[in-house]
């Protein structure tokens, strides 16, 4: 399995990516796993020394441009083709490597994966998910956070199959549940999209659908995956995000479901609905994120989850 990583992704790049494949490989001897590490060379010679006991596990690929955090992503993504990013992608759409991580311009990781490996086919719209804290120490998923901010009915049923298949094959939940938030419980409550998006989600094969839900009911064990459009799942995500920050960072306050709140721990973002693993990092990832981006993309590709998602989308 060989695992593509931009390593000038990140506000901290390249030292917290090379902390991070460090940290991995002190901690997971299995070396059917080789890691394909993207960077500038001159920028990436510092730090060589980190992870040179464990040459062979690793190779270095260069690049000569960045595409920064603040640049238009379509834009960047065509006019350094010689970037870290569009390097990874241009690989993984030759199938050079498995998969590809990365914690730089969030947009160019959206296009190159748009541009390189495409949507698979039956999919409108790709999401991207992620894991919230509930109070009994597991985790809930939440999906659209921050991609479709406008969406259509049939975009959040399709969300809620590809949040299904990625639980089941990935986290091994089987028939889990599948929840609209919505602002009250009963059917017929929301705004338009969600009291046209209620009925669909009833009605589709294949999606365990317990109803809608409320806020409040993220953190709880009433569901396992809570679908909205995009606008509502990345508020909810940075309000999450500022609930731990202010308690744990601020005020110092100890407590393991808070602990749970943590980004690092997720290491990022999965993109659901490609036709490959790509995850996206936090711009401030650390490298406990690095290396759980890498444990977690490395989870996806054994668990064979884009292959499920072309079968249960094909045409048919």
């Amino acid at each position: 399995m060989n695992i593509g990583i931009d390593m000038m992704g990140g506000d901290f790049a390249p030292l917290e990516a090379f902390k991070g494949v460090k940290s991995y490989f002190e901690n997971n001897s299995d070396t059917s796993v080789h890691l394909i590490l993207i960077g500038d060379t001159q920028a990436v010679s510092p730090f060589m020394s980190l992870i040179e006991p464990f040459v062979g596990r690793y190779t270095i690929v260069p690049s000569t441009q960045i595409i920064e955090m603040d640049e238009h992503p379509t834009k960047a993504f065509k006019e350094k083709p010689n970037s870290s990013i569009a390097l990874g992608f241009g690989m993984l759409g030759m199938k050079k490597i498995d998969a590809f991580i990365g914690a730089g311009n969030t947009g160019a990781m959206l296009v190159g994966a748009m541009y390189s490996v495409k949507t698979v086919e039956g999919v409108s719209r790709p999401t991207i998910a992620s894991f919230v804290p509930r109070q009994d120490g597991r985790f809930n998923l939440l999906l659209d956070v921050g991609i479709n901010a406008d969406c259509k009915p049939e975009h959040l049923v399709q969300f809620a199959q590809l949040g299904s298949i990625y639980l089941e094959k990935v986290m091994n939940i089987q028939q889990p549940r599948v929840s609209l938030l919505n602002i009250g419980e009963e059917e017929g409550k929301g705004n338009l999209l969600a009291q046209a998006t209620y009925p669909l989600l009833k009605e589709a094969i294949g999606i365990n659908f317990v109803g809608n839900s409320e806020g409040r009911d993220i953190f709880k064990d009433n569901a396992d995956i809570f679908v909205c459009e995009g606008f509502v799942g990345n508020i909810v995500l940075k309000l999450a995000e500022s609930v731990y920050h202010i308690f744990k960072e601020e005020r110092g306050v100890q407590d393991d479901f808070l602990d749970n709140f943590n980004y690092e721990i997720y290491g990022g973002t999965p993109i659901l609905g490609i036709n490959a693993p790509v995850m996206i990092g936090h711009g401030i990832s650390s490298a406990r994120a690095f290396d759980n981006m890498i444990r977690n993309i490395e989870m996806i590709v054994k668990s064979d989850l884009i292959n499920a998602f072309q079968e249960a989308f094909k045409p048919r």
